[in-house]
């Protein structure tokens, strides 16, 4: 118990010391103290041609009906990141009784927008034929993601191209869930994101708040109060207000003790005590009423030759 508590204070050092963005080595010590008692794991399933399409299923133990289904995207400017790295992430949604799914993409240089967004969609499209085979129910469907991944996230959930390109609808998802995402951030001051949206040039039509509509899922976004990377006033409020005037149930809430990296990291059982993320993320998968946006069919937006499997 004391070697626990050392490595569990040491691995909030080193959260606690990230300003910018979630690194690697920090989110290796969250895992490390993190329990794989609560889920089963299977890896490393393809959901798409290229090597970067791979996701992981992590359901939880001991599930006796159809649980719902979380489809995660971290951040990383979209540059870096590993589905590996949020273990913790399926863990703690495990042990809520929801299924997660974990997905790579493909990340800059080798793309720029809008790939990500397309392997986001193959994602999805896998998780609605497939995460039954898990224990998840496909009509209870919520996609969330942080950072960067917020905004992959935000995108599916709000413009309907990209399912589309699966034959599917932004209606296939229960709700939204954003952590720190950005939403409008037009024209781009961090340097390293604009050869992303081919800066100066970057589409309008890249910006998540230009798709909002009375369509959208309703929708939780989360922020910390003091984000230095993504202004939280700006994105997570402008958001939150577009949606309100689109007649959207949203809900939005800031955490005062947390930066844009450790909001996050506050899911995980080692941080928790940063922020009841955690608490709020599952209240809303569990309260949420079922989509009944006027796009929603009967089969909650899925084709339906995958709905009768």
């Amino acid at each position: 118990m004391v070697l626990f508590s050392k490595i569990a204070l040491t691995c909030v050092v080193l959260v606690l010391a990230l300003t910018a963005t979630v690194a690697c080595s920090p989110l290796t010590a969250i895992n490390a103290v993190t329990t794989s008692s609560t889920y089963n794991k299977t890896a490393d399933i393809i959901y798409g041609a290229n090597p970067r399409n791979e996701l992981d299923v992590y359901t939880p133990k001991n599930l006796h009906s159809p649980a719902p289904v979380v489809l995660f995207f971290y951040g990383g400017s979209w540059s870096s990141g590993e589905r590996g790295d949020y273990a913790f992430v399926g863990e703690a949604l495990a042990s809520r009784g929801i299924v997660a799914v974990i997905a790579d993409y493909r990340l800059y240089p080798e793309v720029r927008y809008p790939a990500f967004l397309e392997d986001g969609a193959k994602a999805a499209a896998w998780t609605v034929r497939e995460v039954a085979k898990y224990g998840g129910d496909p009509h209870r469907l919520y996609v969330m993601g942080h950072s960067s991944g917020a905004y992959n996230a935000a995108m599916l959930a709000l413009d309907p191209r990209w399912l589309a390109e699966v034959n599917l609808t932004p209606a296939v998802f229960r709700g939204f869930i954003g952590l720190a995402g950005p939403y409008d951030f037009l024209p781009i001051e961090n340097r390293g994101v604009r050869p992303v949206f081919f800066y100066p040039n970057s589409p309008v039509d890249s910006q998540p708040i230009n798709h909002v509509t009375s369509l959208a899922p309703p929708t939780l976004l989360l922020a910390a109060t003091k984000d230095n990377l993504v202004n939280p006033e700006r994105n997570t409020g402008g958001l939150a207000a577009a949606l309100r005037t689109a007649h959207v149930p949203v809900k939005e809430q800031y955490f005062e003790h947390v930066s844009h990296a450790t909001l996050v990291g506050a899911i995980s059982r080692p941080l928790r005590g940063l922020a009841p993320v955690l608490d709020v993320v599952d209240a809303f998968i569990q309260s949420n009423p079922e989509n009944t946006t006027a796009s929603a069919s009967a089969n909650h937006g899925l084709p339906l030759a995958d709905t009768a499997e």
